[in-house]
Order: C-alpha cells, then sequence, then structure tokens
C-alpha cells in the first residue's frame, strides 16, 4: 500500500474572484477530485478579500482553508486607480519580495507540516512564498499558467496588442529579478502546455530544474455524445472580448460568408465590445451574449457545431477547446501558443494561419458546406476530451508529488 501525502495548494484570489480565470477553475476540479482520494489530506493557503492581517481558516467545499491579507498597499484590481509612485512601489513589493506573507505562509506550513507544496497563482503574494516554503526543507512544486515570469503583463504583448518580438530594458530588468527570486527555487516546474515551458527554458528559466506537461483538465464523469442539429451551423465564440483574442478577425471572415442559414454566437465581454458590436451591425446572424453563467454556457456548447478560438497571441493552453470537445464541438484555431497542442488538424478541429482572415473564412465556409465532415469531426472532439479528464491529472499530480517527496528524502540520506 502507497503512503499518504499532505498537500499544501498555494493560489492568491482562490475563492475571492468574482469570475474564475482558468487556475482557479482547475484547482477547483483538482481540490473536489482529491477530496475523493482516500487517505491524502489537502489544505489550501490563499489570500482574503478584506485587510485583516490575521489568517482566517475555515471549510470550503470540505476543504481546510487558510486565508489571508498580504499587507499590499492596495488591491491588484484597483492599481489603475492610484498614482504612479504608489502603483511602482506595490509591484516591487509584489513581483520581489513581501515579508508579510513570508512570515504567515511560513508559520502555517510549520504547524501543518505538509510532505509537499504546489504553488499555482502566487501573484498578490510576492515570491516570499518560495522562499517560505523552501526555509522548511519541504519538497516545491511550481504550476506555471502563462509567462508572468517573464513578461510583466504575462502575456507577451505589447500595450497595443501585438506580440512583443523583443523585450524592452525595462521588461529584461524584470526577467532578472523573477530569474533570482523564483529561478532555482521550485523542485519540479509543471507547465500547463509544452510551449509555455519551452518559453521559460528559452528565457533562461529552470534549466537545472526538472520540467513536466501537464495539461489542465475537466470533470468528464458520465458524461454522453451530444448529437447535433445541422439544419443551422452554429458557430460560438467564448472569451474575453480583448484584441488579443482575434475577435475583430473572426466577425470579418464570418461576415464574408453569404449563407443564411449559419448563427455567430460571442459569448463574454471586455474592453473590444462596444468595437466588435460595432462591426456586426446590420448582420442579424451574430448575437453577443456578454458573461453567461456556467449552465447558460453550457447551452450554447451542446448547441455550437464549431468553436473558433481565434487567438493572434500565444495563448498558453485554452479552456474553452476541451470544454468544447466535452460537447462534442470541434474547434477551428489559430496555429499559436499552446493551441495545436490540442487541436488535432482535421481530427477533432482544423488549425490555420493567427491573424489570417481569408484562411480562416475558407476553412469556416468549408465546415459550414460540408455537414457530414463536421459530425466526423465532432465525434473526434468528443473521443479526444478523454485525455483531459481531472482524474487522469490528479493521478499524474500524486506521480509527480511522489517523484520530489522520495527525491527529497534521498537527497537527504545522502547528505547525511
Amino acid at each position: 500500500m502507497e503512503a499518504n501525502i499532505k498537500i499544501c495548494f498555494v493560489s492568491a484570489s482562490l475563492y475571492s474572484l468574482p469570475k474564475l480565470t482558468g487556475i482557479e477553475v482547475l484547482l477547483k476540479h483538482t481540490l473536489k477530485e482529491l477530496t475523493h482520494e482516500e487517505g491524502h489530506e489537502i489544505f489550501v493557503i490563499t489570500t482574503g478579500p478584506h485587510r485583516s492581517t490575521k489568517r482566517c481558516i475555515g471549510e470550503i467545499d470540505g476543504v481546510k482553508v487558510y486565508s489571508f491579507y498580504p499587507l499590499n498597499i492596495f488591491e491588484r484590481s484597483t492599481a489603475s486607480e492610484h498614482s504612479l509612485p504608489l502603483r511602482l512601489i506595490y509591484h516591487a513589493i509584489d513581483h520581489i519580495w513581501n515579508p508579510h506573507p513570508y512570515h504567515v505562509i511560513r508559520d502555517i506550513l510549520r504547524e501543518e507540516k505538509p510532505d509537499v507544496v504546489h504553488v499555482h497563482n502566487w501573484r498578490g503574494l510576492s515570491p516570499s512564498v518560495f522562499d517560505a516554503v523552501k526555509s522548511l526543507g519541504i519538497p516545491l512544486v511550481l504550476h506555471v499558467h502563462d509567462y508572468v515570469l517573464i513578461c510583466p503583463k504575462s502575456s507577451l504583448l505589447r500595450r497595443s496588442g501585438e506580440i512583443c518580438a523583443k523585450q524592452p530594458p525595462l521588461c529584461k530588468l524584470y526577467k532578472a529579478i523573477k530569474s533570482i527570486a523564483v529561478g532555482g527555487k521550485p523542485d519540479l516546474v509543471i507547465g500547463n502546455s509544452q510551449f509555455v515551458i519551452d518559453q521559460l527554458r528559452e528565457s533562461g528559466f529552470f534549466k537545472d530544474i526538472p520540467a513536466a506537461k501537464l495539461y489542465s483538465a475537466i470533470e468528464l464523469e458520465n458524461i454522453e455524445y451530444v448529437e447535433k442539429n445541422y439544419e443551422v451551423i452554429d458557430v460560438l465564440f467564448s472569451g474575453r472580448l480583448h484584441s488579443s483574442k482575434g475577435v475583430e478577425i473572426l466577425i470579418d471572415a464570418f461576415r464574408q460568408i453569404k449563407h443564411e442559414g449559419i448563427r455567430l454566437h460571442i459569448a463574454g465581454g471586455g474592453p473590444e465590445e462596444k468595437k466588435l458590436k460595432i462591426m456586426a451591425e446590420g448582420d442579424s446572424r451574430i448575437v453577443f451574449y456578454g458573461y453567461l453563467p456556467v449552465g447558460k454556457l453550457e447551452e450554447l456548447y451542446k448547441k455550437a457545431n464549431i468553436t473558433v478560438v481565434p487567438s493572434v497571441w500565444h495563448e498558453p493552453f485554452g479552456i474553452i477547446t476541451i470544454e468544447s470537445f466535452k460537447y462534442g464541438t470541434p474547434v477551428l484555431g489559430s496555429n499559436m501558443g499552446g493551441i495545436p497542442e490540442l487541436i488535432e488538424d482535421n481530427q477533432n478541429g482544423l488549425l490555420f494561419e493567427a491573424g489570417n482572415t481569408d484562411q480562416l473564412k475558407d476553412k469556416l465556409e468549408s465546415l459550414i458546406n460540408n455537414p457530414a465532415e463536421l459530425r466526423r469531426l465532432s465525434l473526434g472532439a468528443f473521443e479526444s476530451v478523454k485525455r483531459f479528464d481531472i482524474k487522469h491529472h490528479v493521478a499524474e499530480l500524486l506521480k509527480f508529488y511522489k517523484e520530489v517527496i522520495n527525491e527529497r528524502q534521498d537527497t537527504a540520506g545522502r547528505a547525511s
């Protein structure tokens, strides 16, 4: 019988965000699955929405949760409301070292004595979280979901929305600071795509630290294939309405298709919403929904014949893609970032050149005019989602935890 493991998860803002990001969705699925694993003990350290310096202990969904306010100058979400000097001080603390989270987290870990600490989102806690773990000799697993270690915006995008091909001096300084603050501290780095791992390696991070690719996952228990209706072809975009998401390209391509039996459903909100609605004016086939609750969004996934992911940035993963596969919806995605790792061209969807409106229009039109091909891809999408099962994800995590724990014990044994 294998030994049980006590696991600490660290992720800022896990329970305080009004709208969950992919990181929070994945971690909540992971925690739920782990509560069904017999013997293993889990607890969470996160930030609280209040300004109390004291830590709070509670239970959420059967999981023990420690929360505290990390004594930042202001909340991250209100950064734009403050003066430049205050923002610079805030970022210096957040990106370099905040003593308060160090002491609070270190005290919690001393009391709980976990076998391993798994850090997801540490923004708001500062890199001091890594030092708190390492000071106690606990194995540390870092999960990277984006490019925050090499880009202040975590997106590799300029303010204009264009991809940053050459880093300016300030960003190079930022990367150097992150390399010192975080670089050599994890025992294992997990990336949510091979593309993310490669970007970090190429930037000089974690060259002497083991790294593993582990795709994000969703719950797939009791799922059944949803038979589609092809009398009207429903095209779906779901996500933030930002220039980096390429929605403008999708609307442009869609409007060029002269076919009455098609609909474009756009779910989500963001800074480009007004501009995109102006672009779509006069085309009754295009419908905007704004942000939708989970249940309503699931209805769109089930109804959709095609999901389009037209990103013009290096999307690290794309939870929308596997959510679509879950409902047998093939994905037409841009060939950027981690997207081509999920879409098997001509098996569960199609790939097109990012930003190429003509190519997107041609591929979209070819699918609209070929319902039999759409159904074949739909079956392929449903079959391919099985590799993104949260059960498999958690089984891989447990294997990784045991490896880093055993490695730490072996190292300690050799040292003695």
